[in-house]
C-alpha cells in the first residue's frame, strides 16, 4: 500500500509542479534571485517529505505547493511595485573591476578569489584586465564586462584599416606571489620584475595584489592598498 501511495503522489504531483513552475514564471529558474531561490529549496523540501514518507497526508502538501507559488508571484508583484523591496530581496550588482584595476574591498565583500574574476573573464573572451572600463558581479553571480572604447569589438569594415593585434596577459604577480613559470615561459626573471616595479616605487612583492604582464611587456598592477575606492552608479 506505500508503494501505491508513493507512486500515486508522484503521478500529482510533478504535473502540479509543472504548473506551478510555469506559474511562476521564467525567472524562478534562470535568474534564480535571493527569494525565487528560497523558494525552489522549499518547493523541494515539501514535494521530497511527500513522495518520501507515505504517512505525510498528501492534500496539506498540495495545497502547501499553491500557497507557495502564490506567495512568490505575489512578492514578485511587489518588487515590481516597490523598488526598495526589490533590493532588500535580492544582491545589488558588484563593482570588481574598474579601468584596469582590481576593486580589492568589494571583493572581499564577496567572497570572489582573483582566480575567479579572472576565469570569469576568460569565459567572457576578456584575457586582459587592462582592456577592461569596469566589471559587475550581477545578483546572480554572473560577471558583466565593459570593456574600454578603444578595446570593444571593431566593424568588419574597420577591419580592412586596422591590424589586430594579440590581446592578452600573463598573470606574473597574484596576492603578493610571483608566478614564476609565466615569468619563465616570458623569457624574464624575478629580478627584472623587481626592477620593473622599483620603477613605480613599489619595492615589497606583499604590496602587490595582482600584476600581470602584456605582450608588449608592460606591467599591469593593482595594489593590495590602493589610493582609491572607486564606485559606479548602477543598481537593480
Amino acid at each position: 500500500m506505500d508503494l501505491v501511495k508513493v507512486l500515486f503522489r508522484i503521478v500529482t504531483i510533478l504535473p502540479l509542479m509543472l504548473i506551478v513552475t510555469l506559474f511562476m514564471g521564467k525567472r524562478s529558474i534562470g535568474e534564480l534571485p535571493v527569494f525565487d531561490f528560497l523558494v525552489i529549496l522549499t518547493l523541494g523540501s515539501v514535494v521530497g517529505a511527500d513522495i518520501a514518507d507515505p504517512n505525510v497526508h498528501h492534500l496539506p502538501t498540495v495545497g502547501a505547493i499553491i500557497a507557495i507559488a502564490l506567495l512568490q508571484k505575489l512578492i514578485a508583484w511587489w518588487k515590481i511595485k516597490n523598488h526598495k523591496v526589490g533590493r532588500l530581496l535580492s544582491f545589488e550588482p558588484t563593482l570588481v573591476i574598474y579601468e584596469g584595476q582590481f576593486h580589492i574591498k568589494n571583493m572581499r565583500k564577496i567572497s570572489y578569489s582573483i582566480d575567479n574574476i579572472l576565469q570569469m573573464l576568460r569565459e567572457k573572451d576578456v584575457f586582459r584586465v587592462a582592456d577592461v572600463h569596469f566589471a559587475l558581479i550581477e545578483a546572480n553571480g554572473e560577471l558583466s564586462v565593459k570593456l574600454k572604447p578603444e578595446k570593444e569589438l571593431v566593424n568588419r569594415e574597420d577591419l580592412q584599416s586596422a591590424q589586430l593585434k594579440s590581446s592578452i596577459e600573463y598573470t606574473v604577480i597574484m596576492d603578493g606571489r610571483i608566478q614564476e613559470q609565466a615569468l619563465e615561459h616570458l623569457g624574464l626573471d624575478e629580478t627584472w620584475l623587481r626592477e620593473e616595479l622599483l620603477k613605480g616605487d613599489i619595492v615589497n612583492i606583499q604590496d602587490v595584489f595582482y600584476a600581470a604582464i602584456n605582450e608588449e611587456n608592460r606591467l599591469n598592477i593593482t595594489m593590495r592598498t590602493p589610493g582609491y575606492t572607486k564606485n559606479i552608479p548602477i543598481f537593480h
